[in-house]
Parts: structure tokens; C-alpha cells; sequence
């Protein structure tokens, strides 16, 4: 539909500019990409329209009216249909068997491609390379919930961006310096060890001992307030190189990290390169000595060196100037100082044309001086900044709290998700006839995850209903993978009864069931770009369920198997095998793991 839908914007501009000419010759004429197709309410109308409200003022007429003016333009237009004027609209009602036929053999053709390439061979996002910054854990705590909803949206906009044809380069910075960490490597010495406690003697995942050590400070230091004051001695000393203070930390960041990437393998999240900021936490000072000479920056009267930030976030609370202190007066960086210097190496390291920081939207002050920082400095790759923003996530119970231990912890909500998944599939009576129903149960509970976790808009705040994700009925993960599982088995038995699936009778596919799944198949590749230019996997997810409902309604009213007309029973295999290869590819793209059987 991609095609047909760039086609329909060329004529109707064409017929629209012919309108402008006759009516009001000194207005502006209209390009194609200005103008919108949307999909009209009721199929009877068309099947792809043209809003035409935008033209109003320039001919100063009613919408309809100039509906029916273009739609006398079009009328002996039929190469891809038949276009009418309904209301403000021109509407167009595609020649059905022309555009399933194409529609289908692209589908075909592209097979895990598909949804990349329009008829040309050319992805909207060919030539871009992109970086994509997410997760980002501490080495003090084990993943918990909020970096699962961090890790699906960075993983899912990756893999989306590269389905348009984008190059992507993935990066995680592991905060691994500060106060923070030294509260736990001073819990350890404190509580273990004496004892020559590790993860491996106590059977428990590196990060989640360090994170118990977390806790374990957190109730200390409140009957010992003098605990902070250590932690912070602490950190002086592994700034100033401490070998025992950083042979510890060493020891203990190898212990989470080792864990946290136990977690990334489960759960299928990857990386092209880990940033510790432990070696970029000292770099941007010079760029901002450079800066602060080129009068980017100036030095206030306490010594500190400043940037106003006014025109980004507005005034202060007394209607002073907002500025931002870069260096301190004794000439040590600050957090966003760190930053600085973090994307100019990135972009030194792999010469970025567009960066995407997946951080949470309590950042976003901070991504907007960033942002002019480094346009100020000049870097012309800036104006492709990006800060995905997304809303906090949690149970029903309440938020979290990582120092408290009342943290989710990610490794125990999928293992819950795991267990409730093989608990239903047992009571099914399906574990017998699956080869390996545990495997099957952590799929279904990784599809449960990510699945709740992307169909909501990112930037809203979100609670994760466990219960509710693991449905196999309605808008969810199981039920996305139960659909491809129940195709999979409509063409295994096809095939076992020497049915194959065949192109040659797409004409056949007259039913309105069977013409409104074609056209949704013919949407994924503009719902690929659409996701991609707004960083939005919700787009994906919530056409996957309405795609999955399509197919189902065509199931029902349109027999496949039991169908009497040979010809017209490969027709239908064949459009259900494409459905397969449509649903695959978008289920890969939102972290829905494919599942043959279930």
C-alpha cells in the first residue's frame, strides 16, 4: 500500500494544482508529500482517502466543494481505481484484484525483508547511520523493571530503524563510578568480606549480590549516619587510584556487570559497544576550555566556568538569567560536562548522522542543555539529537525503591512470568505435544514482557500488570504468538494434505474479509517508516494486533481448509502465508519471539 499510496498523492496533487490554476491562478500549487492519506471509516467509501480542508482559504471554497471539482479532474482516472468525492474527501477505491496480486508478490518476493524496500529497492532511511544509547544500568543494583521497559524500547527502535534501512550501531554506558558504588563495596567490607562471601559461595547472581550489598548499606547507614561520610572517602580514594579501594572495585563491578549481561542473553538484548564511565567521566573538560576561549562559555565571579541556558528552559525562579555551571570553581567537571565529551568521542568512534538517547523522562532537562551545548560548540551532527523520553513503570503495588530493596527485580519478574506461562500450558494438557514446553514457557513470558511494555506510547507512565500480560485472549504478547502459531499449523496441514499455497488465483479473493487483510499486509511498510521517523514502537504493536484480529475474522468467515473450490482454497493458503511472513516480521520487531507451536 506504500506504493499505491505515494501513486494517489501524485494524481490527486496533479488534479488539485489543475483546480488552483483555473480558480486562483496567483496561489501557491501543492506538492505530493504535502499532502495526507488516511483510511476512511467505512469501506464502502473507499478504501484510501485525501483530506482536502487545506485548500480551503487559497480557493476560497467549501472542502466538499473542491472534492467535487478534483474528483471531476480524476474521473477518467482508472489505472489504480476509481476515485470519488465523499464530503471534504476524495476517496479512492482500488481495483481489488490488480492491487492484491502486487501487494501479495511483494510480500513473496521480500519475505523477512519485506516492509524495508518500496517498489524502487529503496528503505526511507537508506544512508542514515544511527547510534542508539540505552540501559544504561549502575553496578551497584541487578536490572529491574524500569530498564526493562528501557531495554524493549532501545532494542525494538534499533530493530526498527534498521527495517527502514538505517544503519545502527547500539551502545550502553555502564555508570560505574560514584558515591553509589561505593556504598556497596563498603557494605561488602562491612558484611562479607570477613567471611570470604562471594556470589559464586552464596549461589546468587553477581548483581544481585551487589545489589543486596546496596540494601544492606542503605539499613546501616541509618542507625550509622557516619556510613555516607566513609562511602564518600571511599570514592576520594579510588579517584586518587587506591590500589586496594580499586581492586575491589573491580572485583565487585565484574560481579554485576558479569550478571547483568546473564540478564541481556535472556532476554535477547545486544550491544556493539559498552562505554564505562569510569574512562569518560574526566573527558569534555576540554572541550569546555575550548569553548570558554571561544566565548561559547564564560567564567563567573565565583570562578566557575557557565553557559546561560535561558533561551532553552526560560528563566529562573526569581526571573534571573538559568545558568548552567560546567566547571566547578576548582576546575572538576560536572554530570553533563561528562556527557559532553561522552558524544563527541562517540561520534569520533563511529561518525554518527542522527543520536538516540533512550533515558527516562526525568532527563529531559538535562537532554535539552545538553543538546544546545553541543550546538553551540558547533558540531553539525546536532540538530539529529534525540532524547526518547519514556514514563516510569510499575506494579500495581506501588513504585519502586532500589536502596529499600523493594525494587522489581528483572530477573525474577520473567522468572515469575516463566512459571506462570508453563504452569497454563500444563493445565492446557499442551506440554506433551511440545517439544520442549519449558522453552516454549520463556518465550511466552518474554513476549508477555515486551509486548505490555511497547504497545503504550513511551512518554506516558505505565503500570505492568503481570496477570494481564499473560493473557493468551486480547492485546497482548501470547495471543500475537498463538495467532502465528495457529496459522503455522493451518499450513502444516495444507502441506500434509498436498495443498500448496498459489499466486496464480489471487482474483479469486473477492470476500470483504479477505481484501481488508491484503490492504493491511500492503500497509507494513509504511507503518515501518512511520515507527522509524517517531521512535515509536507502539505504531508496530498496535498494528500486529489489529493485523492478527484481521486474519482471524478472515478465518472465520472464509473457510481455508474445508473450502470446496480447490483454486480458490490455494488462494487462500497463500494469502495466510504471507500473513505469516508479515506477522514475523513485526513480531521480531517489538521482541515477540515466534513461536511455531504452543
Amino acid at each position: 500500500m506504500a506504493d499505491v499510496k505515494s501513486t494517489l498523492k501524485e494524481i490527486v496533487a496533479n488534479a488539485v494544482n489543475e483546480v488552483i490554476k483555473e480558480i486562483n491562478p496567483e496561489a501557491e500549487l501543492t506538492a505530493a508529500d504535502k499532502l495526507q492519506v488516511v483510511t476512511p471509516p467505512n469501506p464502502e467509501m473507499g478504501d484510501l482517502g485525501v483530506p482536502l480542508f487545506v485548500f480551503a482559504k487559497a480557493l476560497r471554497m467549501a472542502p466538499p466543494q473542491i472534492a467535487a471539482k478534483v474528483a471531476e479532474k480524476l474521473s477518467s482516472d482508472t489505472t489504480i481505481g476509481q476515485f470519488v468525492a465523499v464530503g471534504p474527501y476524495i476517496n479512492l477505491k482500488l481495483e481489488k484484484s490488480g492491487a492484491a496480486k502486487d501487494i501479495l508478490a511483494k510480500v513473496a518476493k521480500d519475505g523477512e525483508n519485506y516492509g524495508t524496500f518500496d517498489a524502487n529497492g529503496k528503505a526511507p532511511l537508506e544512508g542514515r547511520r544511527v547510534m542508539v544509547e540505552f540501559s544504561s544500568p549502575n553496578t551497584n543494583k541487578p536490572l529491574h523493571l524500569g530498564h526493562l521497559r528501557n531495554d524493549a524500547l532501545g532494542e525494538s527502535v534499533s530493530r526498527i530503524l534498521k527495517k527502514a534501512g538505517a544503519e545502527v550501531f547500539k551502545v550502553d554506558l555502564i555508570n560505574n563510578r560514584g558515591v553509589h558504588i561505593c556504598k556497596s563495596m563498603l557494605a561488602y567490607k562491612l558484611f562479607h568480606e570477613a567471611k570470604g562471601e562471594t556470589p559464586e559461595s552464596l549461589g546468587m547472581k553477581g548483581d544481585h549480590f551487589v545489589g543486596q550489598c546496596y540494601v544492606e548499606f542503605d539499613k546501616y547507614s541509618k542507625e550509622h549516619p557516619e556510613a555516607l561520610q566513609e562511602a564518600e572517602d571511599m570514592l576520594i580514594k579510588w579517584e586518587a587510584g587506591d590500589a586496594e579501594v580499586r581492586a575491589l572495585w573491580q572485583k565487585m563491578n565484574d560481579w554485576t556487570l558479569n550478571g547483568v549481561k546473564e540478564t541481556y542473553a535472556r532476554t535477547d538484548i545486544t550491544f556493539d559497544k559498552y562505554y564505562l564511565e569510569s574512562e569518560t567521566y574526566l573527558k569534555g573538560k576540554d572541550e569546555i576550555l575550548k569553548g570558554l576561549e571561544k566565548g561559547v562559555f564564560f567564567k563567573a565571579e565565583d570562578g566557575s566556568v557557565r553557559i546561560d541556558v535561558t533561551d532553552v528552559v526560560g528563566k529562573g525562579k526569581d526571573e534571573d538569567n538559568h545558568e548552567k555551571v560546567l566547571l566547578r570553581k576548582d576546575g572538576t567537571s560536572v554530570y553533563i560536562t561528562q556527557d559532553i565529551g561522552t558524544a563527541i568521542s562517540r561520534h569520533d568512534d563511529w561518525a554518527f548522522n542522527q543520536m538516540v538517547y533512550v533515558v527516562a523522562s526525568e532527563q529531559n532537562y538535562h537532554f535539552k542543555i545538553l543538546f544546545h551545548i553541543l550546538k553551540k560548540l558547533g558540531f553539525d551532527w546536532t540538530d539529529r539529537l534525540y532524547h526518547l523520553s519514556y514514563g516510569l513503570v510499575n506494579l500495581p503495588s506501588g513504585r519502586m525503591k532500589s536502596r529499600e530493596g523493594t525494587v522489581v527485580d528483572a530477573d525474577d519478574l520473567v522468572d515469575n512470568l516463566h512459571a506462570a506461562a508453563l504452569e497454563e500450558i500444563k493445565a492446557k494438557g499442551r506440554d506433551a505435544e511440545l517439544d520442549n514446553a519449558d522453552d516454549v514457557a520463556e518465550k511466552v513470558a518474554l513476549a508477555a514482557l515486551n509486548y505490555y511494555l511497547l504497545q503504550v506510547t513511551p512518554i506516558k507512565d505505565m503500570l505492568f500488570n503481570p496477570e494481564e500480560s499473560l493473557s493468551f485472549n486480547g492485546n497482548t504478547g501470547p495471543y500475537l504468538q498463538y495467532m502465528g502459531a495457529r496459522i503455522s499449523s493451518i499450513l502444516r496441514k495444507a502441506e500434509e494434505s498436498g495443498v500448496k499455497p498459489c499466486a496464480d488465483n489471487v482474483d479469486l479473493l473477492k470476500a470483504g474479509e479477505e481484501w481488508e487483510l491484503v490492504k493491511s499486509l500492503g500497509d507494513f511498510p509504511s507503518v515501518v517508516q512511520r515507527a522509524a521517523e517517531n521512535l515509536d514502537a507502539s505504531v508496530v504493536a498496535a498494528y500486529l494486533y489489529d493485523l492478527s484480529k484481521l486474519f482471524s475474522k478472515f478465518y472465520q468467515q472464509c473457510p481455508i481448509m474445508n473450502c470446496e473450490d480447490e483454486k480458490l482454497k490455494a488462494a487462500r493458503l497463500y494469502l495466510a502465508e504471507c500473513t505469516l511472513t508479515v506477522m514475523k516480521n513485526a513480531m521480531n520487531l517489538v521482541l515477540v519471539p515466534f513461536l511455531e507451536k504452543m
